[in-house]
């Protein structure tokens, strides 16, 4: 299905005044994952005026995830390879940025630092964009200076802003018209968008599955099952199907009784439509969690899963925070245990229903909540404005 690109313009109202350019870095380590927040966050800031310049490793998901940026058809956003940012032919070309984003942690390339350090008089104010966490000591490091200590830029300053579902937090990324879209999304809507993926809706439980390699597949779809008057799941490329074809190895008649499509690679866009279409969505990582909560349906977050274990203790945060009823919990920690030693247990069927009235509320409820807020364009925006205000971009040597 072609989908065409929705220019900022479009989707976002009438946009501010032009003003800052910015740099974003990117290293992508999950093409769906640290690419998607870098794309929403670039394209978001376009739609209210700034120029953008996107630097990736590796920029190939965008071809369906935002057709036309890396044609350069996305006003406001232009998309760079990395290795260009150490090119000297290329940085004697360039514009110099107010704003850096160093994303999720990755080290800025130091021919960029340094070729910034050597032709220009003031610094940019250099933010390190974090992973979205709900533990408590991101209120804590939120907006905490970071000196640079050796290098080209030496005695520069960086601030960790991190991303949040507290007020005290850098919020969630949230375009400015995203929710009214949503409302809009009626039946009529909704039967559309399904027509165009091919699916007819006949009043099943719609379950979106985005997940891991390692989800409990097989456990689920033993659970949908068992419902009435049925269940229709919409299975995502990539690992999701590849944790679909790994539980019809373990049982091959597991999708008995159940409709079950393969979904094409969809824009974010369309993805963010999927999720409002479905009446329960499992989804992963950063960025779809995000796009999951603003959907207002039930959702399962699979964490991305770490070694140490440390993403227990991450999941656990994130069901205080939001305040999550005990069915959500007790699906969120038997969705995540599953396949780690000792801790194979089998999903909790009895509370499981994708169309639970508890389940709708507390989702719809939250995502009002958490609309509240301000989102996390809008906040950086304000900090970059304090920051220079201020004075905290201090001048080169």
């Amino acid at each position: 299905m072609q989908v065409s690109p929705m220019p900022p313009s479009t989707l976002h109202g009438q946009a501010a005044a032009p003003a800052d350019v910015w740099d974003i870095f990117c290293r992508v380590i999950d093409n769906f994952g640290d690419v998607g927040v870098c794309w929403r966050l670039a394209a978001d800031l376009a739609a209210r005026g700034h120029t953008v310049r996107l630097w990736l490793d590796d920029a190939q998901a965008l071809a369906w995830m935002a057709p036309g940026a890396l044609e350069g058809r996305w006003p406001g956003v232009t998309v760079h390879p990395w290795n260009a940012a150490s090119d000297p032919g290329v940085l004697s070309t360039l514009r110099p940025a107010q704003v850096w984003i160093e994303g999720f942690g990755c080290e800025l390339p130091e021919a960029f630092v340094a070729w910034r350090a050597c032709t220009h008089e003031v610094a940019p104010i250099w933010i390190n964009l974090e992973y979205l966490s709900a533990e408590g000591f991101v209120e804590r490091s939120h907006g905490l200076p970071s000196p640079v200590m050796s290098g080209p830029a030496k005695g520069w300053i960086k601030h960790f802003f991190y991303p949040g579902f507290t007020p005290r937090t850098g919020g969630l990324l949230r375009e400015t018209d995203l929710l009214t879209h949503r409302r809009n999304f009626g039946s009529h809507e909704r039967k559309a968008f399904l027509h165009g993926l091919g699916i007819a809706d006949h009043g099943e439980a719609l379950v979106t599955l985005f997940c891991y390699a390692n989800a409990p597949v097989a456990a689920l779809l033993a659970q949908l099952r068992g419902l009435q008057p049925g269940a229709h799941l919409l299975v995502t490329p990539g690992q999701a199907t590849s944790a679909m074809e790994a539980a019809l190895a373990q049982t091959p008649q597991a999708c008995e009784g159940l409709r079950v499509t393969h979904l094409p690679l969809l824009s974010q866009t369309m993805f963010d439509q999927l999720l409002w279409a479905s009446d329960l969505n499992f989804v992963r990582g950063e960025d779809s969690l995000v796009r999951a909560l603003w959907a207002g349906r039930p959702f399962v977050w699979q964490i991305y899963p770490q070694d140490d274990g440390a993403h227990r203790a991450k999941l656990q945060a994130f069901l205080s925070v939001v305040g999550a009823p005990a069915p959500v919990r007790d699906w969120h920690l038997h969705w995540n245990s599953f396949g780690l030693a000792g801790e194979d247990l089998p999903l909790p069927r009895a509370r499981f229903e994708p169309r639970s009235e508890v389940w709708d509320a507390w989702a719809a409820g939250l995502a009002s909540r958490l609309a509240q807020q301000a989102d996390l364009v809008t906040q950086l925006c304000a900090f970059v404005q304090a920051a220079v205000t201020d004075g905290r971009a201090p001048k080169t040597r």
